[in-house]
């Protein structure tokens, strides 16, 4: 890979610093209080500061605001429809909708891709009878304020040393708005049915890969992606089974555990802040590596065997969500008023 020739910038240092530190960080805390749900404590500040790369209100609002709203939504379908996906179907569709209306838009895009992540992952364990609610609830809507925190400890120790340009803002044609929040609103869906339909309660990574699928918007940006995915897992599960044999049964040891999450996640932060493409093979083996950590690493667990069925479980995800996203991005295309081009 080219990228690793190229000498980070001083800027681009400090966020492979804030990355790997922030979701560190996360996990240690949940990790100290004994939390449930440790990936969203570890991979939601990868999420924040690997997107963001300089802290702001705007930013904090929009993580804050998407657990607010998928605590409220999944408090209410979840008590009124679990275990129903039939009659939660249409209401779902209607919530992705509006967030990937956002996301196409841009200004509201963490908003958007949080929220359909978090929502996903939440509605499909609120439909276990089994499943606290009120915990699943907490425990999102409290990581969210927690990484806002913690973005904005590290981004204060941490700081950049000179101003980033501003982004240019692109204009997207009336069609094309509609045609990128159907597409993944369809597909956000679709992957909700079948996880529910087929009981894979234990794919949580393959549910997240069918939505960051989605993130480009497109069918030629997820076809794209889904290479970048695909090497990202297995980097990031080839970095947790390295893990899992230098621990050995030593796996509950916080203390030896923590600085093996912080070496993976600075190597990989670094491969993302030099691809510089939002959603590439970096990232990709970042929220890998925060989803093995986060959940599966933890004392009489054989994190070897969980991250086997991470790669084949999202290798699957990756083929079937492309060949849903080709279909209705055809179908899409049939009709000038939902048409992808300009």
């Amino acid at each position: 890979m080219t990228l690793w020739h190229r000498a980070l910038t001083a800027n681009e240092l400090r966020q492979c610093l804030r990355i790997a530190f922030g979701s560190t960080l996360g996990f240690l805390i949940c990790k100290i209080c004994g939390w449930n749900y440790g990936v969203f404590y570890t991979v939601t500040p990868m999420l924040l500061l690997g997107m963001i790369p300089v802290m702001n209100g705007h930013a904090a609002r929009q993580l804050i605001a998407a657990g607010v709203m998928c605590g409220l939504e999944v408090g209410l379908l979840g008590g009124l429809f679990g275990g129903h996906a039939g009659l939660m179907t249409p209401i779902v569709f209607l919530l992705f909708l509006y967030r990937f209306a956002a996301m196409s838009r841009g200004s509201l895009f963490l908003f958007g891709a949080n929220g359909v992540v978090s929502l996903s992952i939440m509605l499909h364990f609120a439909s276990y009878p089994q499943t606290d609610l009120n915990n699943l609830i907490f425990s999102n809507l409290w990581a969210n304020i927690l990484s806002v925190l913690i973005a904005y400890l590290v981004t204060i120790l941490i700081p950049d040393v000179e101003a980033h340009a501003p982004k240019a803002s692109s204009v997207k044609a009336p069609h094309r708005l509609r045609h990128e929040a159907l597409l993944g609103a369809s597909i956000a869906t679709l992957s909700f049915l079948v996880f529910q339909l087929f009981d894979l309660r234990d794919s949580m990574s393959a549910q997240a890969t069918t939505l960051m699928l989605l993130f480009p918007m497109h069918w030629d940006g997820a076809l794209s992606y889904a290479r970048k995915r695909a090497m990202g897992t297995l980097l990031g599960v080839s970095f947790g089974i390295l893990s899992q044999l230098v621990l050995y049964d030593w796996s509950g040891q916080l203390l030896l555990v923590t600085p093996l999450l912080w070496l993976g996640a600075m190597l990989f932060s670094h491969a993302h802040v030099k691809e510089a493409s939002g959603s590439g093979v970096g990232f990709g083996a970042l929220t890998t590596l925060g989803i093995l950590f986060g959940q599966y690493l933890t004392p009489g667990n054989d994190l070897v065997f969980s991250a086997l069925y991470r790669v084949s479980s999202i290798l699957f995800a990756i083929v079937a969500t492309l060949l849903a996203c080709y279909l209705i991005h055809r179908l899409l295309n049939r009709f000038e008023a939902t048409r992808f081009g300009y």
